[in-house]
């Protein structure tokens, strides 16, 4: 494909449109009286269109939190005023331009509906510091589906050392916990006691009751996410999460469907800082790679303020440079997910001479001992249909396996009435090609599971008179802690800071969840992804708060960071990249016990591009003591390889601290680009006292970093043939190209349009439906590609959405 793809590229001769690019702050318009310095704007639009946009506007005005950091005094007043006066001069200057909502506490703006061709004229408009896209933002979770689900799921929060840390007498008692999210159904048994009598509010319906959306709203689908990822934080009832004693605040932002706004995200972060939440959860995302978006900037003001945020990374993995805002933010704690520890066995079942089962695995088991002894076994097989309880009724599977289809009921019900019926163990071949995809701890009985067709051949077996199966059990290996594949790893471009920070649990995690039916409304449901993950560093987070009343954010985000465990990849038996688990998965214990913080808990030392010679970059840290006696650390950096030789840190090599005292550590980097080949590299900071050793991770980019040119295209029908592309630049392009293909894109068509130079951010380009050589495309389905280049580095991006031509 991709080669396919690139034999296609071609130099346009027709300029299909021009494009008006307003994007760079400082850039001067002269207007024949002055020079007005223009706002900054992040994502790039067709400005010759008049279709109302939505767009986020920042004020110069600063925000209540950001003077208050810059030891300024500020005002809602003040700001009320500067906010009016540009509402007012955006009035004047635009047609018919709406204010929605308006912030001034962790984020000085407005939300903003307007004409696209009208947004230069915002962009001139006194007191406008910089506009931004009013994003979709999605919930980050990979959906397990309901026939894999498995009760043994619920084992994450005391695998992270949460039972140890309520034996300690902590639980998140006093701390509050802010679920920025689909909402949360504060009804539900388990969570009702973490909510006071203010629930916290609805973003969505503007009102003070953020529940989840039913089913049957018109709008769109039911939600349930929120109430998930409230449960891991919080739940105190059949499920614990890992702050039971948490208060709970829920800010619906996401409606129907678990989708929304920059505007409501914004909206709820300004909120829960000003309702007084210690921490804030926001387990959403959006695939966009900027550290400078409306959300990210409110979440780092939140920071500043005091309270914690914790968001997901994003499930776009394992690729770098797949992590998405807000998990791009500068000062908040990024979550990647990971899978917990399990055994692994092989097995082998036998019939008769001469039948063989090659697809024969192990998907389940309640414990090793019940798997393991069913090795060497020869035991009758009966056949249970498809495993229900009313397929047991009639047959005797007391003390023999359970021969199952799969299908109708979820893999745990089978084996949960095979139990009751007397089976010790059970055989689940598929009911469709291929082989069961899934790997379910905590069934019932052990289970194996055949594809179709080896299914095929144990029931002809069963048919044959041969209705006895040998079973071999053999164990194979542990595999520990591990990177989910879709986890989204960073770096973050712009910053080329590390993402994740940490990593927690994330594959398969059971939480509190709303059915949606009036006769049992409230279960339990296992969901997945980088949403799962956040929401037990949340609950780390209020637990440490509890713990250390006194401490700020930053001690809290070193304490994860400097206490995460290592993660070893089991296909190189190295540890997994920074970019992949971060400083590593959280442990709240050791979190608890460390009487050494190092911060900031991860660095990036950024781009070394000097030709020749040596450039030189000056960074600091810092290490806070806190125990009651003086300590004297030693400090030293680690590069991996070679990468020592042409990479030199000057620092302090000893360093004594005294009792409850923080020291500044200055130290300068020096790189030998010319001597590196282009690309990133990764190190340790290690700083040891005693037996106590910090590894905190490090990284440098030599030349200019492979970022993706295009990370988000894609196609939206304007009506009547013509058509809107939008993408999503991260660093801009020398190069931008749209390709057009059959549907299947076996067929190279043509080239839609060509454009050059652009800025960064979103880009938005109107097409007529007739390509650059004058072909007009007949009607039919077509697969549009889109192609960035810069600085020597490109890449392609295939629209999901399919161009219908009418």
């Amino acid at each position: 494909m991709k080669q396919k793809l690139f034999s296609a590229f071609m130099p346009l001769l027709v300029l299909v449109l021009v494009f008006s690019t307003f994007a760079t702050n400082g850039v001067s318009a002269n207007t024949g009286k002055e020079n007005l310095e223009l706002a900054t704007l992040q994502g790039e639009f067709d400005l010759s269109s008049s279709k109302a946009v939505k767009v986020i506007v920042e004020l110069k005005e600063e925000s209540i939190i950001e003077a208050k950091h810059k030891g300024k005094k500020q005002s809602k007043q003040n700001l009320k005023s500067a906010r009016d006066k540009v509402k007012k001069e955006v009035a004047d200057r635009t047609s018919k331009s709406k204010v929605e909502r308006e912030y001034d506490y962790v984020f000085s703006g407005f939300s903003l509906e307007i004409k696209a061709n009208e947004i230069p004229s915002l962009l001139a408009t006194p007191g406008v510091k910089a506009v931004y896209p009013n994003v979709e933002y999605t919930t980050t979770e990979e959906l397990v589906p309901a026939e894999a689900y498995s009760p043994a799921m619920a084992d994450s929060a005391p695998y992270i050392g949460s039972n140890e840390a309520w034996d300690l007498g902590y639980t998140g008692e006093g701390v509050t916990v802010a679920v920025i999210d689909t909402g949360v159904d504060y009804t539900h048994p388990d969570l009702a006691p973490n909510f006071d009598e203010y629930l916290g509010w609805d973003f969505v319906d503007n009102d003070a009751d953020p529940q989840e959306t039913p089913k049957g709203d018109p709008r769109g689908a039911e939600t349930t996410h929120g109430t998930h990822v409230a449960g891991t934080v919080a739940a105190n009832g059949t499920i614990k999460g890992v702050a039971p004693d948490a208060t709970l605040l829920a800010y619906r932002v996401l409606g129907p469907g678990g989708s929304g706004s920059t505007e409501n995200v914004v909206a709820a972060i300004e909120r829960a800082v000003q309702d007084g939440a210690d921490v804030m959860n926001l387990s959403l995302g959006n695939s966009l790679n900027a550290p400078d978006w409306a959300t990210s900037i409110a979440l780092d003001q939140a920071m500043a303020d005091g309270v914690v945020a914790v968001t997901s990374n994003g499930n776009a993995g394992p690729n770098n440079w797949t992590v998405g805002s807000p998990g791009t933010s500068r000062e908040a704690i990024s979550v990647g997910a990971t899978q917990l520890p399990y055994n692994v066995y092989n097995s082998s079942i036998f019939t008769s001479e001469g039948v063989t089962y090659p697809t024969s695995k192990v998907m389940g088991f309640s414990s090793d001992e019940a798997l393991t002894a069913l090795n060497g076994q020869t035991l009758e097989f009966v056949d249970a249909g498809l495993g229900t309880p009313a397929d047991f009724e009639n047959i005797d599977v007391e003390g023999k396996i359970a021969l199952i289809s799969r299908g109708a009921i979820a893999f745990v019900e089978k084996a949960n009435a095979a139990k009751a019926a007397g089976a010790v163990g059970a055989i689940i071949y598929n009911n469709v090609a291929g082989e069961i995809p899934f790997y379910i701890p905590g069934m019932a009985v052990p289970t194996i599971k055949l594809d179709n067709v080896d299914g095929a051949k144990i029931l002809q077996e069963l048919a044959n008179g041969n209705n006895e199966v040998t079973l071999g059990i053999e164990f194979a290996e542990t595999i520990g802690e591990t990177m989910a594949g879709f986890s989204s790893r960073g770096p973050v471009v712009d910053t080329w800071m590390i993402k994740p920070d940490v990593s927690a649990p994330g594959v398969d995690i059971v939480s509190t969840v709303p059915t949606h039916n009036p006769e049992d409304p409230h279960g339990y449901g296992s969901k997945q992804g980088t949403s799962m993950a956040s929401p037990h560093v949340a609950g780390a987070a209020a637990v440490i708060l509890e713990a250390n009343p006194e401490w700020g954010v930053y001690e809290v985000k070193s304490a994860l960071m400097n206490t995460a465990e290592k993660l070893i990849d089991p296909a190189t038996g190295e540890e997994y990249a920074h970019n992949s688990q971060g400083a590593g998965s959280i442990r709240v214990v050791d979190a608890l016990q460390t009487e050494t913080l190092v911060n900031p808990g991860s660095y990036s030392f950024g781009v070394f591009d000097k030709k020749k010679g040596k450039q030189v970059e000056r960074q600091q840290f810092k290490i806070q003591n806190l125990s009651k006696k003086a300590k004297k650390y030693k400090m030293e950096f680690l590069f991996k390889n070679e990468v020592g030789k042409h990479v030199k840190v000057k620092t302090s090599k000893n360093l004594r601290v005294n009792p409850g005292k923080t020291q500044k550590v200055n130290l300068n980097v020096k790189v030998n680009a010319s001597k590196l080949e282009p690309g990133y590299y990764e190190g340790h900071l290690v700083v040891s006292e005693g037996n106590t050793e910090i590894k905190v991770p490090t990284i440098l980019f030599v030349g200019e970093p492979d970022y993706p040119r295009i990370t988000h295209f894609g196609v939206t029908p304007l009506g009547n043939n013509e058509f809107e592309f939008y993408s999503y630049l991260p660093g801009g392009a020398e190069e931008y190209q749209v390709w057009v293909y059959s549907a299947d894109l076996s067929t190279y068509l043509g080239d839609a349009l060509f454009d050059a130079d652009l800025g960064k951010g979103y880009n938005y380009h109107n097409w007529n439906g007739t390509l650059a050589d004058g072909t007009v495309l007949e009607p039919g389905n077509y697969t549009v590609v889109g192609y960035a280049a810069k600085k020597g580095e490109s890449n392609y991006v295939i629209s999901e959405d399919l161009l219908t031509i009418e």
